[in-house]
């Protein structure tokens, strides 16, 4: 299935791989920034070697882009991922969904494909993304939250990525309630047990008895006077809330961007997680919250400017491709 996305402007010409759990993207990305021959395709899966079935893929699609564009000389190759990832070491050090533990994910890639590879984290490159992008350009202080199925977040300080060895960002991971439900993780009572949309669904089935589609059904069933799916989404936004207020005390960041299936809910999230947030504070300094703008496609868009990071980075040091 091929897509469109906004262009990236002129750069290095480079492929693009952004690994999910269900779907894999890819792209070519030519020297002007338009984003060429975008498809989703199922991610590979390999019981006994699940980051080399991953890598394997990738050669069949770059394959398939250069047919489409072979005018398209590109010079590097950007890989992301989900789970704990170790960008310096180019190491995937845990992905549950995927299965793999310290998998050497850089080295594999740029094997398969013979090209320089930047690797990284999938929400960390939709973050750069919308910081360069979209909706966080202008505030080098800033959070970028995606909220789907789980919860995971991007932070900007001082406009550079903090990853601490990949194990930041794990948003949906802090506690929101001690005594809570356990957690797929292991813990007790995470943010994403309460907050994530696939959360608000499954807290309303549990709850009411009745089947919902997904989080928007709950909202619309809050709408129309459901008192239980009222419970759920309102327990929900004082969750997101006090979520964000402990990072505002930590982090003090200029603008937290909200993305991900539950930013689709608009206003009806917004408005009232605005109000909650400002409550919540008194001297701290009130961040904008923003919804983003890059969609389904931050993550490959920021897998695609790591790329080009990565091919002007060696052009300056006059570094060959492997």
């Amino acid at each position: 299935m091929t897509d469109t996305a906004p262009p990236l402007g002129p750069g290095a010409a480079v492929l693009a791989f952004d690994v999910g759990g269900t779907d894999t993207k890819s792209a070519m990305v030519d020297a002007s920034g338009r984003v060429l021959g975008l498809r989703r395709t199922p991610t590979a899966r390999d019981a006994g070697d699940a980051a080399g079935a991953v890598a394997a893929s990738f050669v069949e699609l770059a394959r398939a882009l250069r047919e489409e564009h072979p005018e398209v000389d590109v010079s590097a190759a950007g890989v992301s991922v989900p789970g704990l990832v170790d960008e310096v070491r180019g190491l995937g050090l845990f992905a549950s969904n995927l299965g793999w533990r310290d998998a050497p994910i850089r080295d594999l890639a740029e094997r398969a494909l013979g090209l320089p590879v930047a690797f990284g984290h999938d929400v960390r490159a939709a973050g750069d993304a919308e910081h360069r992008l979209g909706a966080a350009r202008g505030y080098d202080d800033a959070v970028v939250l995606a909220i789907g199925t789980g919860i995971a977040s991007s932070m900007l300080i001082g406009g550079q990525p903090y990853s601490a060895g990949g194990y930041a960002g794990e948003f949906g991971h802090s506690l929101a309630d001690p005594h809570g439900e356990r957690c797929p993780c292991g813990a007790i009572g995470c943010l994403e047990t309460v907050a994530s949309a696939g959360a608000i669904a499954r807290r309303y089935r549990t709850a009411s008895g009745r089947e919902v589609a997904g989080a928007r059904a709950v909202l619309a069933a809050a709408g129309d006077g459901d008192p239980v799916a009222r419970d759920i989404w309102d327990s929900a936004v004082e969750a997101l809330a006090e979520g964000i207020a402990r990072l505002v005390a930590t982090l003090a960041p200029e603008a937290i961007v909200i993305g991900g299936g539950l930013s689709q809910a608009g206003p009806a999230l917004f408005e009232p997680l605005r109000e909650r947030v400002d409550a919540l504070l008194s001297f701290h300094r009130r961040p904008v919250l923003l919804r983003a703008e890059l969609g389904d496609d931050a993550g490959l868009l920021g897998t695609a400017l790591a790329a080009r990071d990565l091919a002007a980075a060696r052009a300056a040091a006059g570094t060959a491709a492997p």
